[in-house]
């Protein structure tokens, strides 16, 4: 069967935060089966064990938080989308500030860090949330949806009045070599305008070129460019990736979304939550694993290599 993971050894990766500015520590260490991922808050009076999950979520304006006892955890998506894309199901994460360092403002170092450490086979079998029947959320211009698919997959569209980002759309079936190769090294962005409004009210102390694309009127100021010519969806795709595994479980499902962000990918968690006749969880047994080689069926194929052990 398809087993939960957690690393093989701990590790730990260090770097600055984009809002408090600070150098802030973030420690993995290996968890057991059905524990979930587990922040911790190391730098208070007292620990704060926050687990990553939909009912903890406490803002959605510029990034993903999560916050429990008067403690929150700020920027967490990156990581958990490099988490999930290689299904490390059960990790404590010990973090010494308010947030998780924003490093190149991708998933990339995450990866690199994981792969590093490796990752261990679990006793437990992994259940996966299947969406049987579709659900919608519309907010003026934007929109998210959800439908029943065999894999998960994410379709974005995004547009600015700005010739740097115009209209851009993206697809992606998710596999972690997928990730790795079209997603994970895709940076934040931001316009100049908003970098100084944040920064004149004490926020983004630690947003610089080095972690974020920045675009001012005349187009992208990072002097070596963009990583790919569609970076900025791209970026949406895997912040995306990283919200909707605060489900706690992988989704096969497919979600199509237009203009959304944060707010919207956390609503859309919630609604999936809220309505338990529009999915339900499976399993994969040693029968099923069997009968799917069997069948030589490619697109099954290349869903087991994202999800297996």
């Amino acid at each position: 069967m398809i087993l939960q993971r957690t690393l093989e050894k701990t590790t730990t990766i260090s770097g600055i935060g984009l809002h408090s500015g600070a150098r802030i520590n973030l420690i993995m260490r290996p968890a057991a089966a059905n524990t979930g991922i587990i922040f911790h808050r190391t730098d208070g009076a007292q620990v704060v064990d926050i687990k990553a999950c939909s009912e903890n979520v406490v803002d959605t304006r510029m990034a993903t938080v999560i916050g429990r006892q008067g403690m929150t955890v700020s920027t967490i998506e990156h990581f958990m989308a490099a988490l999930a894309a290689f299904g490390i199901d059960n990790l404590h994460v010990d973090v010494d500030g308010p947030e998780v360092p924003v490093l190149d403002g991708s998933a990339a170092p995450f990866i690199r860090e994981i792969q590093q450490a490796g990752i261990r086979t679990l006793d437990s079998s992994r259940k996966f949330i299947a969406i049987r029947k579709p659900l919608e959320i519309i907010e003026g211009e934007k929109r998210i949806s959800i439908i029943p698919s065999r894999f998960f997959r994410i379709s974005f569209d995004i547009a600015f009045d700005h010739p740097a980002i115009s209209v851009q759309h993206y697809s992606m079936k998710f596999t972690t070599e997928n990730f790795c190769k079209e997603i994970a090294d895709a940076r934040t962005f931001g316009f100049l305008h908003e970098v100084e409004y944040l920064k004149a009210n004490g926020l983004a102390r630690g947003g610089s070129l080095e972690n974020a694309v920045v675009i001012d009127d005349n187009g992208v100021m990072n002097p070596e460019g963009l990583r790919y010519q569609n970076e900025f969806v791209r970026h949406k795709i895997l912040d995306s990736f990283g919200d909707f595994s605060l489900l706690g479980a992988p989704l096969l499902g497919h979600i199509r979304a237009f203009k959304a962000g944060h707010d919207l990918n956390a609503k859309m968690v919630r609604a999936i939550e809220e309505n338990p006749t529009h999915w339900a969880y499976v399993e994969f047994s040693d029968q099923a694993l069997k009968e799917a080689r069997r069948s030589n069926s490619k697109a099954f194929t290349i869903d087991l290599a994202w999800h297996k052990a």
